[in-house]
């Protein structure tokens, strides 16, 4: 067992199973579990261009990975709003070839997991990624088995907001009761979701958002590591 893993029990087992503040736990995908800017650039890089249209300047990973996709095509993209929908499966069919072989799990976030299972709360991936190519890269990251459910965006790009994201993972945790659950995340949209929901919400710095941001939309408990997570919850 771990030093992680033995504190995490420790704590766990002197607090006991009542004192428990959260049942569940929802974590973002993209700059929370994973490292995947990088993917996520190259196929929209792919789909502009197989599209014909030009590039915008993508280097701030900030300004894509958050928000949803379509709004990135139709607004960051110049698409519009149709476009956006053309641009979505094309999108999804490079993300199959390129964008998920290079996610990367952060490390120590393993661990975590595990911890946070053995202290019996349910877990749920709760990200705007499409659902499917969502549960590709969760198991490419060998963390399936550590969710209890994988909720995304639908293929027509319903589902994609935060707000819609959270109620539709609650229920598929059995109901939650939103005030015995924390989303974990990384942007301004995921606070702006949890807020909105009545979840509490820690933010993670080493993902893709910026504290400021997600201060300003009402965040205020942050870790610089996946394991401080685990100083929130257990």
């Amino acid at each position: 067992m771990s030093v992680i893993e033995t504190h995490a029990e420790l704590c766990y087992n002197s607090l006991g199973d009542t004192m428990k503040q959260y049942d569940a736990v929802l974590f973002d995908l993209d700059g929370t579990l994973s490292a995947s800017a990088e993917g996520v650039r190259k196929c929209i890089e792919l789909t502009l261009r197989q599209m014909g249209k030009p590039i915008p300047d993508l280097s701030d990973f900030s300004v894509f990975i958050g928000p949803p996709l379509d709004r990135t095509f139709a607004v960051l993209c110049g698409l519009g709003r149709e476009g956006a929908l053309d641009a979505l499966p094309i999108y999804r069919d490079f993300y199959d070839i390129y964008g998920t072989p290079m996610n990367r799990l952060y490390d120590g976030m393993g661990e975590v997991l595990h911890t946070l299972r053995r202290a019996g709360l349910k877990l749920a991936v709760c990200t705007s990624k499409n659902e499917r190519l969502a549960r590709d890269v969760t198991d490419l990251l060998g963390i399936t088995d550590s969710f209890d459910a994988i909720c995304g965006s639908l293929d027509s790009g319903a589902r994609k907001e935060k707000v819609d994201l959270i109620p539709y993972a609650l229920e598929s945790l059995g109901g939650i009761d939103p005030h015995r659950a924390v989303m974990i995340g990384d942007t301004h949209f995921d606070v702006a979701g949890a807020v909105a929901c009545g979840l509490s919400f820690i933010g993670v710095t080493y993902g893709y958002g910026t504290v400021e941001t997600m201060r300003q939309a009402g965040a205020e408990r942050f870790t610089d590591t996946p394991e401080g997570i685990l100083g929130y919850i257990i």
